[in-house]
Protein backbone atom coordinates (compact mmCIF):
# COMPACT_ATOMS: atom_id res chain seq x y z
CA UNK A 1 0.00 0.00 0.00
CA UNK A 2 1.16 3.32 -0.96
CA UNK A 3 1.88 5.59 1.68
CA UNK A 4 1.61 9.53 1.61
CA UNK A 5 3.48 12.19 3.20
CA UNK A 6 1.01 14.77 4.95
CA UNK A 7 2.14 17.67 2.61
CA UNK A 8 0.88 15.76 -0.50
CA UNK A 9 -3.01 14.80 0.45
CA UNK A 10 -3.99 17.41 -1.21
CA UNK A 11 -3.13 18.23 -5.15
CA UNK A 12 0.15 19.86 -5.99
CA UNK A 13 -0.02 23.91 -6.38
CA UNK A 14 -0.45 24.96 -10.01
CA UNK A 15 1.06 28.67 -9.13
CA UNK A 16 4.33 29.65 -7.78
CA UNK A 17 2.42 31.62 -5.00
CA UNK A 18 -0.03 28.89 -4.09
CA UNK A 19 3.62 26.75 -3.42
CA UNK A 20 4.82 29.51 -1.27
CA UNK A 21 2.16 28.02 1.84
CA UNK A 22 3.47 24.53 1.27
CA UNK A 23 6.80 25.10 1.54
CA UNK A 24 6.40 27.04 4.66
CA UNK A 25 5.95 23.25 6.22
CA UNK A 26 9.68 23.00 5.84
CA UNK A 27 11.19 26.64 6.72
CA UNK A 28 11.97 25.24 10.57
CA UNK A 29 15.88 25.06 11.30
CA UNK A 30 16.79 22.17 13.89
CA UNK A 31 19.39 23.46 16.22
CA UNK A 32 21.29 19.95 16.56
CA UNK A 33 21.37 19.18 12.82
CA UNK A 34 22.26 23.07 12.20
CA UNK A 35 25.36 22.59 14.77
CA UNK A 36 26.12 19.15 13.42
CA UNK A 37 26.46 20.44 9.59
CA UNK A 38 28.32 23.18 10.75
CA UNK A 39 30.98 20.62 12.90
CA UNK A 40 31.41 18.40 9.58
CA UNK A 41 32.25 21.60 7.23
CA UNK A 42 34.51 23.58 10.15
CA UNK A 43 36.10 20.80 11.31
CA UNK A 44 37.36 19.14 7.97
CA UNK A 45 38.42 22.86 7.11
CA UNK A 46 40.50 23.65 10.48
CA UNK A 47 42.00 20.33 10.11
CA UNK A 48 42.37 20.43 6.46
CA UNK A 49 44.74 23.61 6.73
CA UNK A 50 46.62 21.96 9.45
CA UNK A 51 47.70 19.03 7.37
CA UNK A 52 48.27 21.60 4.81
CA UNK A 53 50.56 23.96 6.99
CA UNK A 54 52.19 20.60 8.44
CA UNK A 55 52.82 19.30 5.07
CA UNK A 56 54.72 22.49 3.87
CA UNK A 57 58.10 20.61 5.33
CA UNK A 58 57.31 17.55 3.22
CA UNK A 59 56.41 19.07 -0.43
CA UNK A 60 55.06 22.31 -1.95
CA UNK A 61 52.95 20.44 -4.11
CA UNK A 62 51.10 18.35 -1.35
CA UNK A 63 50.74 21.19 0.27
CA UNK A 64 49.15 22.76 -2.42
CA UNK A 65 46.70 19.75 -3.18
CA UNK A 66 46.00 19.67 0.04
CA UNK A 67 44.42 23.07 0.41
CA UNK A 68 42.90 22.85 -3.48
CA UNK A 69 40.66 19.71 -1.73
CA UNK A 70 39.92 22.32 1.30
CA UNK A 71 38.25 24.81 -1.41
CA UNK A 72 35.46 22.30 -1.42
CA UNK A 73 34.95 22.92 2.66
CA UNK A 74 35.47 26.50 2.27
CA UNK A 75 32.76 26.20 -0.51
CA UNK A 76 30.62 24.89 1.80
CA UNK A 77 30.82 27.72 4.76
CA UNK A 78 30.37 30.19 2.57
CA UNK A 79 26.80 28.42 1.66
CA UNK A 80 26.05 28.15 5.43
CA UNK A 81 27.08 31.76 5.58
CA UNK A 82 23.92 32.03 3.16
CA UNK A 83 21.52 30.40 5.06
CA UNK A 84 22.65 32.57 8.26
CA UNK A 85 21.64 35.51 5.66
CA UNK A 86 18.58 34.51 5.47
CA UNK A 87 18.14 33.49 9.59
CA UNK A 88 17.32 29.79 7.99
CA UNK A 89 20.25 28.44 9.81
CA UNK A 90 19.18 29.14 13.54
CA UNK A 91 15.93 30.34 14.94
CA UNK A 92 18.01 33.03 16.95
CA UNK A 93 18.39 35.50 14.21
CA UNK A 94 21.38 36.81 16.40
CA UNK A 95 23.03 33.62 16.01
CA UNK A 96 22.77 33.50 12.43
CA UNK A 97 23.77 37.13 12.31
CA UNK A 98 27.16 36.33 14.39
CA UNK A 99 28.20 33.14 12.93
CA UNK A 100 27.56 34.47 9.53
CA UNK A 101 30.18 37.20 10.86
CA UNK A 102 32.74 35.21 11.89
CA UNK A 103 32.29 32.86 8.63
CA UNK A 104 32.83 35.94 6.30
CA UNK A 105 35.80 36.81 7.81
CA UNK A 106 37.02 32.99 6.57
CA UNK A 107 35.34 33.32 2.90
CA UNK A 108 36.44 36.84 2.63
CA UNK A 109 32.91 38.37 2.43
CA UNK A 110 31.68 40.99 4.62
CA UNK A 111 28.54 39.75 5.82
CA UNK A 112 26.10 42.25 6.75
CA UNK A 113 26.71 43.60 3.30
CA UNK A 114 26.82 40.48 1.30
CA UNK A 115 23.64 39.77 3.54
CA UNK A 116 22.17 43.62 1.65
CA UNK A 117 22.74 42.54 -1.39
CA UNK A 118 21.46 39.32 -1.64
CA UNK A 119 18.13 40.55 -0.19
CA UNK A 120 18.04 42.37 -3.07
CA UNK A 121 19.36 40.14 -5.45
CA UNK A 122 16.17 37.87 -3.66
CA UNK A 123 13.52 41.09 -4.46
CA UNK A 124 14.58 41.73 -7.75
CA UNK A 125 15.69 38.68 -9.98
CA UNK A 126 14.50 38.36 -13.10
CA UNK A 127 13.14 42.18 -12.76
CA UNK A 128 14.48 43.90 -15.86
CA UNK A 129 13.89 47.16 -14.34
CA UNK A 130 15.82 46.16 -11.48
CA UNK A 131 18.99 45.14 -12.40
CA UNK A 132 22.75 45.79 -11.00
CA UNK A 133 22.98 44.51 -7.50
CA UNK A 134 23.74 40.54 -6.61
CA UNK A 135 23.30 39.46 -9.93
CA UNK A 136 25.47 39.13 -13.20
CA UNK A 137 25.11 41.71 -15.45
CA UNK A 138 22.46 40.87 -18.29
CA UNK A 139 21.32 42.57 -21.19
CA UNK A 140 18.43 42.07 -23.52
CA UNK A 141 19.31 41.99 -27.60
CA UNK A 142 17.43 45.63 -28.36
CA UNK A 143 19.71 46.86 -25.60
CA UNK A 144 22.97 45.51 -26.61
CA UNK A 145 22.08 46.71 -30.32
CA UNK A 146 21.60 50.01 -29.28
CA UNK A 147 25.45 50.07 -27.45
CA UNK A 148 28.52 51.67 -29.24
CA UNK A 149 30.69 49.05 -31.12
CA UNK A 150 33.30 49.78 -27.76
CA UNK A 151 30.68 49.44 -25.04
CA UNK A 152 29.55 46.16 -26.95
CA UNK A 153 33.20 45.04 -26.76
CA UNK A 154 33.38 45.98 -22.77
CA UNK A 155 30.02 43.84 -22.73
CA UNK A 156 31.13 40.74 -24.62
CA UNK A 157 34.86 41.18 -22.65
CA UNK A 158 32.98 41.23 -19.25
CA UNK A 159 30.70 37.63 -20.34
CA UNK A 160 33.64 35.96 -21.50
CA UNK A 161 33.94 33.28 -19.61
CA UNK A 162 37.88 33.81 -18.65
CA UNK A 163 36.62 37.12 -17.11
CA UNK A 164 33.83 35.46 -15.66
CA UNK A 165 34.96 32.51 -14.13
CA UNK A 166 38.72 33.44 -14.14
CA UNK A 167 39.13 36.94 -13.35
CA UNK A 168 36.12 37.77 -11.85
CA UNK A 169 35.93 35.85 -8.73
CA UNK A 170 39.09 36.60 -7.44
CA UNK A 171 38.55 40.61 -8.15
CA UNK A 172 34.84 39.64 -6.77
CA UNK A 173 36.58 38.28 -3.26
CA UNK A 174 39.76 39.85 -2.56
CA UNK A 175 39.12 43.36 -3.82
CA UNK A 176 35.28 44.07 -4.37
CA UNK A 177 34.34 43.00 -1.45
CA UNK A 178 36.88 45.18 0.37
CA UNK A 179 33.71 48.21 0.25
CA UNK A 180 30.57 48.59 0.55
CA UNK A 181 29.90 48.86 -3.45
CA UNK A 182 26.12 49.67 -4.12
CA UNK A 183 25.89 50.33 -0.09
CA UNK A 184 28.37 53.24 0.33
CA UNK A 185 26.00 55.58 1.92
CA UNK A 186 25.14 53.45 4.75
CA UNK A 187 27.38 53.62 7.84
CA UNK A 188 26.38 49.89 8.64
CA UNK A 189 28.10 48.35 5.72
CA UNK A 190 30.90 50.49 5.92
CA UNK A 191 31.81 49.07 9.57
CA UNK A 192 31.01 45.26 8.31
CA UNK A 193 33.16 45.93 5.38
CA UNK A 194 35.57 47.23 7.46
CA UNK A 195 35.83 44.69 10.65
CA UNK A 196 35.76 42.17 7.97
CA UNK A 197 39.09 43.51 6.68
CA UNK A 198 40.44 44.29 9.81
CA UNK A 199 39.68 40.62 11.05
CA UNK A 200 41.15 39.23 7.78
CA UNK A 201 44.41 41.37 8.16
CA UNK A 202 44.83 40.12 11.61
CA UNK A 203 44.22 36.47 10.65
CA UNK A 204 46.80 36.94 7.75
CA UNK A 205 49.50 38.64 10.11
CA UNK A 206 49.16 35.61 12.95
CA UNK A 207 49.68 32.91 9.77
CA UNK A 208 53.23 35.01 8.07
CA UNK A 209 53.88 35.70 12.01
CA UNK A 210 54.45 31.86 12.48
CA UNK A 211 54.93 30.53 9.19
CA UNK A 212 55.87 33.00 6.91
CA UNK A 213 54.64 33.76 2.71
CA UNK A 214 54.46 30.24 2.32
CA UNK A 215 51.14 29.01 3.59
CA UNK A 216 49.85 32.20 2.94
CA UNK A 217 50.48 31.69 -0.98
CA UNK A 218 50.17 28.29 -0.65
CA UNK A 219 47.19 27.65 1.58
CA UNK A 220 45.43 31.10 2.09
CA UNK A 221 45.23 32.00 -2.14
CA UNK A 222 44.42 28.54 -3.66
CA UNK A 223 41.78 27.88 -1.54
CA UNK A 224 39.95 30.33 -1.55
CA UNK A 225 40.34 31.40 -5.74
CA UNK A 226 39.25 28.05 -6.09
CA UNK A 227 36.28 28.19 -3.82
CA UNK A 228 35.27 31.70 -5.26
CA UNK A 229 35.63 30.33 -8.45
CA UNK A 230 33.15 27.47 -8.14
CA UNK A 231 30.86 29.43 -5.73
CA UNK A 232 30.23 32.31 -9.26
CA UNK A 233 30.18 29.52 -11.44
CA UNK A 234 26.84 27.98 -9.10
CA UNK A 235 25.54 31.55 -8.89
CA UNK A 236 26.00 31.68 -12.58
CA UNK A 237 24.37 28.54 -13.76
CA UNK A 238 21.21 29.15 -10.97
CA UNK A 239 20.33 32.03 -12.93
CA UNK A 240 22.02 32.04 -16.21
CA UNK A 241 19.93 29.47 -18.87
CA UNK A 242 18.26 29.46 -21.90
CA UNK A 243 14.67 29.43 -20.53
CA UNK A 244 15.00 31.41 -17.21
CA UNK A 245 12.97 33.93 -16.32
CA UNK A 246 12.89 38.14 -17.16
CA UNK A 247 10.60 40.30 -17.52
CA UNK A 248 9.97 44.08 -17.43
CA UNK A 249 8.70 45.91 -14.04
CA UNK A 250 4.98 46.31 -15.00
CA UNK A 251 4.91 41.93 -15.79
CA UNK A 252 7.24 40.90 -13.25
CA UNK A 253 5.95 39.04 -10.54
CA UNK A 254 8.32 37.64 -7.48
CA UNK A 255 6.92 34.50 -7.32
CA UNK A 256 7.02 33.40 -11.01
CA UNK A 257 10.50 34.37 -10.91
CA UNK A 258 11.58 32.91 -8.30
CA UNK A 259 9.72 29.58 -8.96
CA UNK A 260 10.81 29.40 -13.32
CA UNK A 261 14.11 31.61 -13.26
CA UNK A 262 16.05 29.81 -10.71
CA UNK A 263 17.69 26.19 -12.09
CA UNK A 264 17.47 22.90 -10.37
CA UNK A 265 21.14 21.88 -10.76
CA UNK A 266 21.38 18.26 -10.26
CA UNK A 267 24.80 17.40 -9.08
CA UNK A 268 26.22 14.11 -7.87
CA UNK A 269 25.29 13.36 -4.42
CA UNK A 270 29.25 14.30 -2.94
CA UNK A 271 28.97 17.66 -4.98
CA UNK A 272 25.50 18.40 -3.69
CA UNK A 273 26.81 17.99 -0.35
CA UNK A 274 29.54 20.11 -0.75
CA UNK A 275 27.66 22.70 -1.84
CA UNK A 276 25.01 22.68 0.24
CA UNK A 277 21.97 21.68 -1.92
CA UNK A 278 22.75 25.22 -3.16
CA UNK A 279 21.37 23.72 -6.96
CA UNK A 280 18.11 22.83 -5.64
CA UNK A 281 17.67 26.49 -6.25
CA UNK A 282 14.59 27.05 -7.81
CA UNK A 283 12.87 25.83 -4.29
CA UNK A 284 15.41 28.09 -2.55
CA UNK A 285 14.18 31.28 -4.25
CA UNK A 286 10.86 30.50 -3.89
CA UNK A 287 10.88 30.58 -0.09
CA UNK A 288 14.45 30.98 1.13
CA UNK A 289 13.90 30.16 5.01
CA UNK A 290 14.24 26.49 4.40
CA UNK A 291 17.41 25.35 5.58
CA UNK A 292 19.76 23.52 3.02
CA UNK A 293 19.67 20.30 4.51
CA UNK A 294 15.43 20.38 4.44
CA UNK A 295 15.50 21.42 0.55
CA UNK A 296 15.87 17.85 -0.36
CA UNK A 297 13.25 16.74 1.68
CA UNK A 298 10.67 19.06 -0.62
CA UNK A 299 11.75 17.52 -3.08
CA UNK A 300 11.04 13.90 -2.15
CA UNK A 301 7.78 15.10 -0.86
CA UNK A 302 7.05 16.84 -3.82
CA UNK A 303 8.55 15.00 -6.98
CA UNK A 304 7.09 17.60 -9.79
CA UNK A 305 9.41 20.15 -8.01
CA UNK A 306 12.13 18.21 -9.12
CA UNK A 307 11.32 18.45 -12.79
CA UNK A 308 11.17 22.13 -12.80
CA UNK A 309 14.32 23.62 -15.02
CA UNK A 310 16.26 20.49 -14.29
CA UNK A 311 19.90 20.88 -15.53
CA UNK A 312 22.72 18.23 -15.92
CA UNK A 313 26.29 19.03 -15.48
CA UNK A 314 26.71 18.34 -19.33
CA UNK A 315 23.64 20.90 -19.73
CA UNK A 316 25.16 23.36 -17.90
CA UNK A 317 28.67 24.10 -19.58
CA UNK A 318 26.47 24.85 -22.81
CA UNK A 319 24.84 28.09 -20.09
CA UNK A 320 28.63 29.44 -20.35
CA UNK A 321 27.61 30.89 -24.38
CA UNK A 322 24.22 32.36 -23.43
CA UNK A 323 24.65 36.13 -22.87
CA UNK A 324 21.54 38.10 -24.61
CA UNK A 325 18.20 38.11 -23.18
CA UNK A 326 15.57 38.35 -25.88
CA UNK A 327 12.21 39.81 -24.82
CA UNK A 328 10.34 38.30 -27.88
CA UNK A 329 11.22 34.59 -27.74
CA UNK A 330 12.17 34.81 -24.11
CA UNK A 331 14.89 33.00 -24.38
CA UNK A 332 18.24 33.67 -23.46
CA UNK A 333 20.52 33.42 -26.62
CA UNK A 334 24.60 33.24 -27.48
CA UNK A 335 25.82 36.69 -29.45
CA UNK A 336 26.04 34.12 -32.42
CA UNK A 337 22.54 33.93 -32.18
CA UNK A 338 21.75 37.01 -31.98
CA UNK A 339 24.05 38.12 -35.46
CA UNK A 340 22.75 35.25 -36.95
CA UNK A 341 18.97 36.44 -36.82
CA UNK A 342 20.04 39.98 -37.21
CA UNK A 343 21.60 38.95 -40.86
CA UNK A 344 18.70 36.80 -41.30
CA UNK A 345 16.37 39.80 -40.46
Amino acid sequence: MIQHSSTEITPAPKHAREWVKVLANYREPKTSRSLYELAVTLGPFVALWALAWWSLSISAWLTLAISLCNAAFLLRLFAIQHDCGHSSFFKDRALSDWVGRVLGVLTLTPYDVWRRAHSIHHSSAGNLGRRGIGDIDTLTVAEYQSLSRYRQFRYRLYRHPIVLFGVGPGYLFFLQNRLPLGLMAHAKYWISAMCTNAAIIVALLVIWYFGGLMPILLIFVPSTLLAATAGVWLFYVQHQFETTHWEDDQDWDLHDAALQGSSHYVLPSVLQWLSANIGIHHIHHLYSRIPFYRLPEVLKDHAGLAEINRMTIRESFANARLHLWDESSKRLLSFAEVKQGAAMA
